[in-house]
């Protein structure tokens, strides 16, 4: 994705933002739908991947009772950061 493209799909995002705003969409858990090209790769810093793979991991530690395999899947799931 270009600049062009990013500068135009952050507008359409603005706009779409202040409509649901005006209309206090909001209360009822409405989400913010846009058409993004298909060839748009979003990125994800890696600070919010590492910390969301963590998170993963941690529930994965609170397993108790499946021992040894929950213990490999959050050192699997940890082997996965940036």
């Amino acid at each position: 994705m270009n600049d062009k493209e990013r500068e135009e799909l952050d507008q359409k995002f603005e706009e779409e933002y202040q409509r649901m705003v005006r209309r206090n969409d909001w209360n009822e858990g409405a989400t913010i739908r846009m058409e993004v090209p298909l060839t748009t790769k979003l990125v994800i810093p890696d600070m919010f991947r590492n910390a969301v793979l963590e998170e993963v991991a941690l529930e994965f530690d609170k397993l108790k009772n499946f021992g040894d395999t929950s213990q490999s899947f959050a050192a699997f799931v940890r082997g996965m950061k940036k």
